[in-house]
């Protein structure tokens, strides 16, 4: 299926929750994630949510990530060469809002892409292979590209499987599983 035809679905899809719709999904993922058998490693890559775009809220699993004592790592993005620089999180860490209302941290201290184990991913929609579509404009592809082969990659999603296989091409990096409100997908 087009990726282009399905950004807008998701996009408007996602535009007609009402946030507590969101909260109420982002809880259910959260719950689900606990079920999950990935608490033995350190580093975990979390996004930050973009709340105009109506993303999964990701702080429920920042919550239960620092309940378990967990090292969490957020990106900032450079817009120039579509790269993301990866720092850790910790209480004095500044996050501001850029100009695409993406909430990423000021400073701090920057972590090897070598030392994630576990990455959060965004996306807008998946299918049952755990093809995803972001984006486009492939942030997360290069970042996963550099990651350690045995790095968890883990899609967060408001909505269950496309069955229709998205279109995908050599650069694009599949997901290890996807969690939805009602579902944990496995690939």
């Amino acid at each position: 299926m087009d990726k282009k035809v399905l950004r807008k679905k998701y996009k408007e899809l996602r535009q007609q929750f009402s946030f507590e719709e969101i909260d109420d999904k982002s809880i259910a993922i959260a719950n689900k994630l606990i079920q999950m058998p990935i608490w033995q490693y350190t580093y975990y890559h979390l996004y930050l949510t973009i709340e105009e775009q109506k993303e999964v809220d990701t702080s429920f699993i920042l919550s239960i990530l620092h309940g378990k004592d967990k090292e969490v790592v957020v990106s900032k993005s450079n817009f120039e060469n579509h790269t993301l620089t990866h720092i850790l999180l910790t209480e004095n860490t500044r996050i501001q809002k850029n100009t695409y209302q993406i909430p990423e941290p000021v400073n701090g201290l920057e972590v090897p892409v070598q030392n994630m184990e576990v990455v959060f991913v965004p996306l807008l929609a998946f299918d049952i292979k755990g093809n995803r579509i972001g984006y486009g404009k492939g942030f997360y592809d290069r970042f996963l590209a550099d990651c350690k082969p045995e790095t968890i990659k883990i899609g967060l999603s408001l909505f269950p499987a496309e069955e229709s296989m998205i279109d995908c091409n050599e650069t694009d990096i599949t997901l290890d599983f996807c969690i939805t409100p009602e579902k944990i997908y496995q690939f």
